[in-house]
């Protein structure tokens, strides 16, 4: 929302300065998010001063110069060379002094400095209105008619002074400062200062009229208020300068004098107005009703719209919509060039119904914006009145019919009972009665009762005072006793406030340490680094895909009430949701792809109950990176998989699992992941079975973790140690040993053998051929060894190794080939 600073000063004569007033705005909670400086010519006329022609000379090596001394109200006179031929000494003249930067009409700006022309000094110039940006002429110099002393800054005697324009970014219980009255009215209690509404005090309308347009309320609930004023003699046109600059400082662009007023009167007092073409409204009647369902309407903007019956529409005497209530006019009832009566209407809508009417149709204008957060009833013919006293001045208007105000239901104050311990209690702090009372009096809140407890108190406590409050409808946002402390607190200012070397609360809410929340974050940012994309699934699947030999899963959840076949269990898994999403995307020729989803499992238990279970799960499918010039790509692997599930692993504190053979239903072979002896990763390729029934047609690898166990064994203790200052040593080994045993198997018993020395354990290459036997498998083992202390010797090497052969042939049945 614009306020224009100028605009406001004419409703609170401050001369404090904008930032200033910016800084009490935001602290009152209307947070002024930029502040634009307005001028109304390029460059605000800066460095230009009224002056005098003292003498004029020619100059004598130009026929078409003049050499002018000209005062411009210092006491010392400039000498200027000026080639206009209307120059003369006495004349009152615009002088831009040096260093003013002087914006042409249709050329680039420039700046004045001291120069010698032909040979003579020249100490500014002598302006001509095409010169400063006023006009197109520059047939000579403007010669001025005015008693106003040397040295007056041009802009004041051209009447251009800048502005500057607040966006406030407010917020939708702030309804009561939608408009440069609303922030007035504020101000008025940051500055103890008076404002006030414009003179409306002449306007007349007469007693009665031979013919005026009636109003009908069908449905007084969504319309508590109507009203409404018939002008005649209109003569539609463009607005005059200042309504004009008015609108431009907010960014509206003007279009005629009667829909620049109702805009005007908008901005200014916050309650919108509609301009009705008074000829067309059929049967002079006004009928305030709901649409009919399917109902066809044509809107302002040319488009046809279906309304439903819940759209409170404005209609004529035949029930043929002409606005649709508080949001949009219609195409054949708004004012054109050939109007020359006009229907106002002011008035005042339920937020709810103007909401729904908006949304619906997709349409947010600035009457919408109000009405929807809640107006001021009071201020409905206080609106009208100011429209007609201005279309009367800048359209010739006449009154024509006493105003038409429909209000059967008076919608009055509100009672609050504010309790002057609470707001000590609430705030923290306590602020004196009288500065309470101060407050709620400039912000139009009344006390109406003061209630004191008689009862005897304890510890030389002060009696209990409760005050009964009558709220103005136009604070829409205070109807509790906290609103009304929240409303002392912003104008008494949260700095105020001060804070205690201890600071408690009457409750404190426990949070998680760690918080799950940013650990999911982080685990996201290191996949997402990975090349990872992460996907949102429907947590409601098909039950087919759960089903074996036609025999459905007793464990699924179904929904009771489900709208499609396709979706009708919540998910045992998230891979068959996930391979929807590979499938999607292969069939559009996106085959290279890397995914992870967060997300929840749900399963029937026995007896009835029910199991949630967090999963994070990740799939790779296609080539692991596109192919260049350089090296063809190669497929994504089962090893790029793991590398992905131990990196997570590793950021949660889980840096060593073991892995065993997997046991998972979808799941061709692979791998379970166990730290602490507890399963927390399964991985590895899709079945063809499940990819063949989810219709994807290239193979996937597929891991899921389990986040539940994982956030409940995480911990955020990090250890730092130094780095080692003495080499590592790396020997290898070349083991054969049956096919049954795993490189974990291997890898396990090297570390139980040796703890201190050994760092890294790796298989470099596997070696399966009938050179080996039947049934046998040769690893080649590295291992890294490195003592922290000291370097190791050979004799201690040798010492590790032989252990470690020694339980290698023990252990596992191993033969060392040398």
């Amino acid at each position: 929302m614009k306020i224009s600073l100028d605009w406001l000063r004419t409703l609170i004569p401050t001369d404090k300065p904008a930032a200033e007033i910016g800084q009490l705005l935001t602290g009152s909670g209307l947070e002024v998010e930029g502040l634009e400086e307005l001028e109304s010519v390029p460059g605000g006329l800066r460095g230009l001063v009224l002056g005098t022609v003292l003498t004029r000379e020619k100059h004598p090596d130009a026929d078409k110069l003049s050499i002018t001394t000209v005062d411009v109200g210092d006491g010392t006179p400039r000498q200027i060379v000026c080639g206009a031929p209307n120059v003369a000494a006495g004349q009152r003249v615009v002088v831009a002094l040096e260093g003013a930067l002087l914006y042409p009409t249709g050329g680039e700006p420039f700046k004045i400095k001291k120069s010698k022309i032909r040979g003579a000094a020249s100490e500014g110039m002598i302006c001509a209105e095409d010169e400063i940006g006023l006009g197109q002429s520059h047939d000579g110099i403007m010669v001025l008619d005015t008693d106003l002393p040397n040295g007056t800054p041009a802009a004041d005697y051209f009447g251009l002074g800048s502005d500057s324009v607040f966006e406030i970014g407010l917020t939708p219980n702030r309804a009561d400062a939608a408009s440069h009255y609303g922030v007035a009215r504020e101000l008025r209690a940051l500055l103890r200062q008076p404002c006030h509404l414009s003179d409306i005090s002449g306007f007349h309308a007469p007693a009665t009229a031979s013919a005026n347009i009636s109003v009908t309320l069908e449905d007084a609930a969504a319309a508590p208020r109507y009203a409404g004023l018939l002008l005649e003699n209109v003569q539609v046109g463009p607005s005059p300068e200042w309504l004009q600059r008015r609108l431009r400082s907010i960014g509206l662009a003007p279009i005629n004098n009667v829909v620049d007023v109702t805009n005007f009167v908008l901005h200014e007092l916050g309650q919108p107005l509609h301009a009705f073409d008074a000829d067309q409204i059929t049967g002079n009647q006004i009928r305030v009703k709901r649409a009919a369902a399917g109902e066809k309407f044509t809107t302002l903007d040319g488009l046809e719209r279906t309304l439903r019956a819940e759209d409170l529409v404005i209609a004529d005497a035949a029930g043929t919509p002409m606005a649709l209530a508080g949001v949009f006019g219609g195409q054949t009832s708004g004012v054109s060039e050939t109007t020359t009566r006009v229907f106002l209407e002011s008035a005042y809508f339920l937020p709810a119904v103007v909401r729904k009417t908006s949304q619906t149709h997709q349409l947010k204008t600035d009457a919408s914006f109000r009405f929807e957060r809640g107006t001021d009833p009071n201020m409905v013919l206080v609106a009208l009145k100011r429209a007609a006293l201005l279309l009367q001045e800048v359209a010739g208007a006449t009154v024509a019919a006493p105003i038409v105000d429909e209000y059967p239901a008076h919608l009055g104050h509100t009672a609050v009972r504010l309790r002057l311990a609470r707001v000590e209690k609430l705030v923290g702090q306590f602020i004196a009665p009288e500065r309470i009372r101060q407050i709620l009096t400039d912000l139009d809140i009344l006390i109406s009762e003061e209630l004191t407890d008689e009862q005897p108190t304890t510890n030389n406590q002060q009696p209990a005072t409760t005050w009964i409050l009558s709220v103005p409808p136009h604070k829409v946002d205070v109807t509790r006793e906290a609103d009304v402390i929240e409303e002392i607190l912003r104008i008494y200012g949260y700095n105020h406030v001060a804070l205690r070397p201890h600071n408690s609360a009457t409750y404190l809410a426990q949070f998680p340490n760690p918080d799950p929340e940013i650990i999911r974050q982080n685990t996201a940012r290191l996949l997402s680094g990975q090349g990872f994309s992460e996907i949102i699934t429907n947590s409601i699947t098909n039950s087919r895909y759960f089903e074996s030999d036609g025999q459905p899963d007793e464990t699924l959840v179904h929904l009771l009430n489900f709208n499609s076949a396709e979706l009708n269990v919540m998910r045992p898994s998230l891979l068959p949701s996930g391979l929807e999403v590979v499938r999607h995307n292969v069939n559009r020729r996106q085959r290279d792809l890397k995914l992870y989803e967060f997300g929840k499992t749900y399963r029937q238990l026995p007896g009835g109950k029910f199991e949630e279970q967090n999963q994070l799960v990740i799939y790779l499918t296609g080539n692991a990176a596109p192919e260049t010039w350089q090296q063809k790509s190669d497929k994504s692997s089962f090893h790029q998989l793991a590398g992905a599930v131990q990196q997570v692993l590793a950021s949660l504190g889980f840096a060593a699992p073991t892995s065993q053979p997997v046991q998972h239903p979808y799941l061709a072979g692979g791998l379970t992941l166990l730290a602490q002896n507890q399963p927390v990763a399964r991985l590895g390729a899709v079945s063809g079975t499940l990819l063949k029934r989810l219709d994807v047609s290239q193979p996937v690898w597929y891991a899921e973790l389990d986040w539940d166990w994982l956030m409940r064994k995480y911990k955020n203790t990090l250890v730092a140690r130094e780095l080692p200052k003495f080499p590592e040593v790396r020997r290898d080994l070349s083991l054969v040993v049956d096919k049954t045993v795993t490189f974990d198997q291997l890898q396990l018993i090297a570390r139980r053998t040796e703890k201190k020395l050994l760092q890294q354990v790796n298989v470099f290459d596997v070696y399966e051929g009938p050179n080996l036997g039947e049934g046998k498998k040769s690893y080649s083992v590295s291992f890294q060894l490195q003592d922290p202390a000291q370097t190791l010797t050979d004799q201690a090497i040798d010492a590790v190794m032989n252990r470690l052969i020694q339980q290698f042939e023990q252990q596992a049945g191993a033969v060392i080939r040398r």
